[in-house]
């Protein structure tokens, strides 16, 4: 082989580097390199520092130009250049520059993802079971998130589910009751990030972080986030996924409300929905963005076309929304709306079929 590159750097230079790239590679599958190696790897053939982060398996690595390999260094530049470990999937392998990847870097990126994808499989069966070193139990999974059960029936299940004592975790509710539990990520607080880690369970309600043993404080939680998450219908306009940290004081109304006797604001709000299947659409989008034109570039309208809507909506409506109080208005109104479509659920979990630790997350590629 050695011979074979030797000619081919003589005849074309990247040819003989895609080559090398390719054998170096080969050589760490076959010899069973764990990632540390796999990444240094990427370093020394794209000269540049990589990271590897992959969040479903607590990853976070780095190689210097050196070839050392250190743990979590700190936050990923989203301009470096990225590669997912699978196709369609989040970036995870990263080199720390910032542009286009030349055709031996891309090179070196895909064959790392599929060096990292055999060492994650290999070790995640080497265990001998199937769901790898990371237990699929959603018995374990229900009892830890039941306030009811006693610390060390919690315990007993955190190690069935492979959880570490120190692990920082959240309860996720979906809307058919399922619960989940998610290692903490920095990327919990990107909306967009957010969404797409949990796009598989559609409506979902986030709990806040918590220590292991607080996890069904963080269930009781994510329960009431969920019922602020919206189908993103016209019918149930909003975002899917809410984390309830960010429901701030708003949390509070979800205990305020009588669905026996809806507010005023919201019967208003359904008087107004009657004149056309956009109203609703309109005012949450509205609503969510800081200007007129960035919500009017949302509904795919004109900015003037939306100020017309809006100021015949105010007419259904009872009360002007332009101004900073009737916006408040309007925005509680929505909130007191999709709070009575979707009353409080059981308190019990719902078996999921996977626990989401370890395995692969809603939205997170693998």
């Amino acid at each position: 082989m050695h011979h074979v590159v030797a000619k081919l750097d003589a005849l074309d230079p990247e040819a003989g580097a895609a080559i090398r790239v390719i054998s170096r590679f080969d050589e760490l599958v076959e010899g069973h390199a764990g990632l540390g190696p796999v990444l240094a790897a990427v370093a020394t053939l794209s000269g540049s520092p990589a990271r590897l982060v992959d969040e479903r398996f607590g990853v976070a690595l780095r190689a210097g130009l050196d070839g050392r390999v250190e743990r979590d260094a700190g936050p990923i530049d989203p301009r470096w250049i990225g590669a997912p470990l699978v196709p369609g999937g989040l970036p995870a392998l990263w080199l720390e520059r910032v542009g286009r990847h030349s055709l031996i870097e891309a090179m070196v990126l895909d064959r790392a993802a599929f060096a990292a994808r055999e060492v994650l499989h290999r070790t995640r069966d080497a265990s001998g079971r199937s769901a790898g070193p990371f237990s699929d139990d959603p018995a374990a999974v229900e009892v830890l998130l039941d306030s009811g059960a006693s610390e060390s029936d919690r315990l007993c299940a955190a190690r069935l589910l492979h959880l570490p004592e120190g692990a920082t975790l959240r309860a996720v509710a979906a809307a058919d009751g399922a619960g989940q539990i998610a290692a903490a990520t920095r990327s919990d607080t990107d909306c967009t990030a957010r969404a797409r880690r949990w796009e598989g369970l559609g409506r979902t309600g986030i709990g806040p972080a918590v220590p292991l043993l607080d996890l069904p404080r963080s269930w009781d939680l994510a329960r009431t986030a969920l019922r602020f998450a919206a189908e993103d219908t016209d019918e149930d306009p909003g975002p899917g996924v809410v984390l309830f940290e960010e429901l701030g004081t708003l949390a509070l109304l979800a205990d305020a409300l009588d669905p026996a006797s809806p507010p005023a604001d919201v019967r208003a709000l359904e008087k107004a929905a009657r004149s056309g299947p956009w109203v609703l659409r309109t005012l949450a989008e509205f609503t969510s963005h800081t200007s007129l034109r960035l919500a009017a570039a949302a509904l795919y309208v004109h900015h003037s076309t939306l100020k017309g809507r809006i100021t015949a909506i105010e007419q259904d409506l009872g009360f002007p929304v332009h101004d900073p109080q009737g916006r408040l208005r309007l925005q509680l109104a929505l909130a007191a709306r999709r709070l009575l479509l979707h009353p409080p659920a059981p308190s019990a979990v719902r078996r999921a079929g996977r626990s989401g630790w370890g395995t692969r997350l809603p939205g997170g590629s693998g």
